[in-house]
């Protein structure tokens, strides 16, 4: 798939209740938005594999990629810097995961990248609430389309995106069960999954030091905060654990020289803790600093192009859908703050009862650890 993807006729507009869509002349990608609750709209782009097969025994799987953040662009990041046939130069992908499935990428929650609302108290405040708008919108893809009904999804998903996939994958389950959503759920994957967020606070400060990013003032403040955290998470003062968390990361940063969250060989290059108490409050510092995960500007494997110009330029152009007063990723900031009460609560119970419910959890960290947990043989099968 090359530039003259980006070059196309759009032949077929969907007009199927709160779904509008649209697709290429030869059905290879189709995007659109649905209306998953009134006035909160998310916006959906799904790629046909030209290796797909029409093997009744090896039934073609689609892949539903879940960024983290929470405010991470899907469409964006995970499509054109991570996994999809192009990257951020609309260069083809020799390791995209075209190759093996078909992708489906969304701007989950709504605010996210495309997605959007009409009205900033529809934000999400929880997984629970992401993971129904997730099901409205698979129910609006997969039952209007047979050819999708016969393949297995699978949902994969990184970072917070994991507490995503576990709530999504509940939240799917009872929707088959309950005959709203046709469809065959194959399996689970976490990357580097935010579904304990004390066991990754705890870990910090001794890996750190381990390097020596860390010295020891640095480790003993830190141990203190996350006993902190530990305490907060525990009597359910999850906001509370947020931003102390916030606070985690700010004594880490100055103790470390400023290092990378996202690599730890390296510095972030930045300065997030220079502004005053007086500047910013400590919600906004925090968002400051998580902003360079949401930044559209990384240079990552796959291309290190201008996303952003990408994304509010020569995408919105392509995909002849997107509403003017949208920016790409213009509320993303809106949508962490709308889940600081839910970003530090654990969903390591969710896992167990995906367990439960027949359902092949893989858990991956990094490039080489992968461990897939299995139902038990008491497990009833998979609905």
């Amino acid at each position: 798939m090359g530039k003259s993807h980006f070059v196309l006729l759009f032949v077929l507009l969907i007009n199927n209740g709160a779904m509008s869509a649209r697709t290429t002349p030869d059905g290879s990608e189709q995007w659109g938005y649905v209306e998953v609750r009134p006035k909160a709209h998310m916006f959906w782009w799904y790629y046909r594999s030209p290796q797909r097969t029409q093997d009744p025994n090896k039934p073609w799987p689609v892949i539903l990629w879940l960024q983290g953040g929470p405010g991470a662009s899907g469409v964006g990041i995970g499509n054109f810097e991570e996994v999809g046939p192009l990257d951020t130069f609309l260069k083809p992908r020799n390791s995209t995961w075209l190759q093996k499935a078909d992708l489906l990428f969304v701007d989950n929650p709504v605010g996210t990248g495309y997605s959007f609302v009409e009205d900033k108290s529809l934000f999400v405040k929880t997984d629970e609430e992401a993971a129904a708008d997730l099901t409205a919108l698979l129910i609006s893809v997969f039952n209007r389309d047979q050819v999708l009904q016969k393949s297995p999804l699978y949902i994969v998903a990184e970072s917070y995106g994991g507490k995503y996939a576990v709530t999504l994958g509940l939240s799917a389950l009872k929707a088959i069960e309950a005959g709203k959503l046709k469809l065959r759920l194959g399996g689970i994957a976490l990357g580097d999954s935010w579904i304990s967020p004390e066991d990754f606070v705890f870990s910090w400060a001794p890996l750190l030091k381990d390097v020596s990013r860390l010295d020891t003032s640095g480790v003993d403040k830190s141990n203190r905060l996350t006993q902190k955290i530990k305490q907060q998470i525990s009597e359910g003062q999850y906001e509370a654990a947020t931003n102390s968390w916030s606070e985690l990361e700010n004594v880490i940063i100055s103790y470390s020289n400023s290092v990378d969250f996202y690599n730890f060989l390296l510095d972030s290059g930045m300065d997030p803790v220079s502004a005053t108490a007086a500047e910013l409050s400590q919600k906004k510092i925090f968002l400051k600093r998580y902003s360079r995960y949401l930044d559209s500007s990384r240079a990552l494997p796959g291309g290190d192009g201008d996303l952003d110009t990408l994304m509010n330029d020569i995408l919105r152009k392509k995909l002849k859908i997107i509403p003017k007063n949208v920016q790409w990723g213009g509320q993303s900031d809106l949508v962490f703050s709308a889940l600081a009460g839910d970003f530090m609560k654990p969903r390591i119970s969710e896992v167990d009862e995906l367990l439960a419910k027949g359902v092949n959890v893989t858990i991956y960290n990094g490039q080489v650890r992968i461990l897939i947990l299995q139902p038990s043989k008491h497990s009833p099968p998979l609905t």
